[in-house]
């Protein structure tokens, strides 16, 4: 019997080398295997069209501010106004697009169908600029350009913010979905595809703010927007042909809908006793389950459990899903749930991060950017800064850090995803000191000189802030993006992603907000701290609020982590889960 029992073990471990069980698909709708599909080989190709996306993003954000200042004509507040908004947006659709990825058309499909809405407008970019009825003007220097061309201009934007939406909570789920959560060193890898992601994110956007942004400021607008464009293209047809190396997952329906089940059935089970013990709560068997991860009970939320307890009426007839759910579906309640707090807690940080894509472009644009034999430098290209500081924090924390944390802790991952989200919060107030003593210093310049002014100060200045935040991004953005693609429901993969996005959405809105009701309170009791121009503006004050209100919330996000529960998987032993797999090679049913 033990050699039989150890014969099979050894014949189920060398299949599960061979195929994936984790509820992937290949390309013709069968189990994959292992050696032909996934990993990296196809994390390349998905990578390839996520570096040429955010160069495309970043040559139009970093210069946003810029073109509607100097090409549109619009005040400083309008236009930091306006670039919120649209960041907002193009941050916050995403909610919507991962919905969409995950329950109905799947995270391929919605790539793709996204990536082609995000070309349609950027190739509406190029006619904005290109067509005569639509240009701004007609002549060179425009005091005020067409109400068409505005209307085409933000149509073209809006309709990136649309393609945005769907390519980037799909793109990146799906990029994770190439590796098996159920094997060690797939897992392992997966830890790593987030940096590594980052860092080909970080050189599309080094690209994008130096290269493309160069073209923008000294040969045209429109010669920028049609390398955006040609990019892209290249970058879909690359994402097209790496179809055979992909691992697929089915979209599983509206997640929705088990959420608002486990709700109704513990409010028609309220007045239940809790049993005494958590394995009298319904969950499905072993023979049962396909290709569905079960989650260990918790004891928080407890109110919740009654929707798992099995009641007289249960038994005497076949359970409605509104009226009985497992264990697992309760628990992935409670994870929803539980993300709650640490979403709100990091909204700050992203209220931060909002200043660099308007407000520190447009310091730099006011300084001297004159470097070795008079190159000047572009506004938008300091954010380079910002990229090579996040390449770097990713590099030496893959690298160094994660090596000498796993042998300290022995923890897979180093430190655990929370802890490395604090450490760049601890960075964005870091950043807000420096940004307000550097814009105290150009402002103290402007009052000795209002004729040269900050013209005689370097954009270097702005370096320690632009530096500070990318560190920061390294350990608080990719900890976010680790954070929500892990700990949500796995059937929410993508909206996890997207979630993470509206951190940084939700923090453009409020700059947004912020600058309103500091611009109003400040003009009530004296000059308000946003004029016409930066030169008659109090930003330097601005950020000393941001770094006060960063460093508060700090406080609380230590708080609300140090209580968090992290995500228990069921351990289901080998010969077990082998049983219940379908035949190799065939279609999951």
């Amino acid at each position: 019997m033990e050699e039989r029992r150890g014969a099979k073990s050894s014949k189920v471990i060398e299949d599960e080398e061979k195929w994936v069980y984790d509820s992937s698909l290949d390309h013709k709708g069968n189990i994959p295997i292992r050696a032909s599909t996934g990993v990296w080989k196809a994390s390349l190709f998905i990578v390839a069209i996520e570096f040429s996306e955010r160069l495309s993003y970043f040559g139009i954000a970093t210069s946003l501010i810029l073109y509607l200042t100097r090409v549109l004509h619009d005040d400083l507040k309008t236009a930091a106004k306006s670039v919120n908004y649209w960041s907002g947006v193009t941050t916050l659709i995403p909610l919507f697009g991962g919905f969409i990825a995950d329950a109905y058309l799947g995270r391929f499909k919605t790539v793709l169908f996204s990536s082609i809405i995000y070309l349609m407008g950027l190739i509406l970019l190029c006619m904005s600029w290109f067509l005569p009825s639509l240009r701004p003007c007609d002549t060179k220097t425009c005091h005020e350009p067409r109400k068409i061309h505005e209307v085409v201009f933000f149509l073209a934007i809006y309709l990136v913010s649309i393609g945005t939406g769907g390519h980037k909570p799909a793109l990146e789920s799906f990029g994770a979905d190439q590796f098996d959560d159920d094997h060690r060193e797939e897992r392992k890898q997966k830890m790593s595809f987030f940096n590594w992601w980052n860092f080909g994110l970080c050189c599309g956007l080094l690209l994008g703010v130096t290269v493309v942004v160069y073209v923008q400021d000294h040969v045209s607008w429109g010669v920028g927007d049609i390398v955006l464009t040609a990019v892209m293209a290249v970058s879909l047809a690359i994402f097209i042909i790496g179809r055979r190396n992909y691992r697929y997952r089915k979209p599983t329906g509206s997640p929705l809908t088990p959420m608002l089940q486990v709700l109704v059935a513990a409010i028609a089970k309220r007045s239940l006793p809790h049993p005494s013990d958590p394995a009298q709560l319904y969950e499905i068997s072993k023979s049962e389950k396909v290709n569905v991860r079960l989650l260990c009970h918790t004891e928080k939320l407890k109110f919740l459990d009654k929707a798992a307890i099995i009641s007289a009426q249960n038994l005497t007839e076949k359970p409605s899903p509104w009226r009985l759910v497992t264990v697992t579906k309760v628990e992935e309640m409670k994870l929803v749930l539980n993300l709650i707090p640490i979403w709100l807690a990091t909204l700050p940080f992203g209220l931060c991060v909002a200043q660099t894509s308007t407000f520190f472009i447009k310091q730099g644009a006011t300084m001297n950017r004159e470097f070795a034999n008079g190159f000047e430098v572009p506004p938008a290209s300091i954010y380079a800064i910002a990229a090579i500081g996040m390449i770097v924090s990713v590099t030496l924390y893959e690298k160094l850090l994660v090596p000498i944390l796993r042998r300290t802790t022995g923890n897979e991952r180093g430190i655990n995803i929370l802890q490395r989200i604090g450490i760049g919060m601890i960075f964005s107030v870091a950043t807000m000191i420096a940004a307000a003593l550097a814009e105290k210093k150009r402002l103290g310049l402007v009052k000795i000189d209002p004729i040269k002014g900050s013209h005689s100060m370097s954009v270097l200045w702005l370096a320690p802030q632009f530096l500070i935040i990318g560190f920061g991004d390294g350990f608080t953005l990719v900890g976010l993006q680790e954070y929500f693609y892990d700990q949500v429901p796995d059937s929410m993969r993508s909206l996890g992603i997207a979630l993470y996005l509206s951190v940084i959405g939700a923090g453009n809105f409020l700059s947004s907000l912020l600058i309103t009701a500091v611009d109003h309170i400040t003009d009530n009791v004296g000059k308000s701290w946003f004029g016409k121009d930066l030169n008659s503006s109090r930003l330097d004050r601005f950020y000393w609020l941001l770094a006060c209100v960063a460093a508060a919330n700090l406080c609380v996000y230590v708080f609300v982590a140090q209580r968090y529960s992290y995500k228990s998987v069921q351990k289901v032993a080998v010969a077990d889960s082998y049983e219940d797999e379908p035949e190799h090679g065939g279609p999951i049913p």
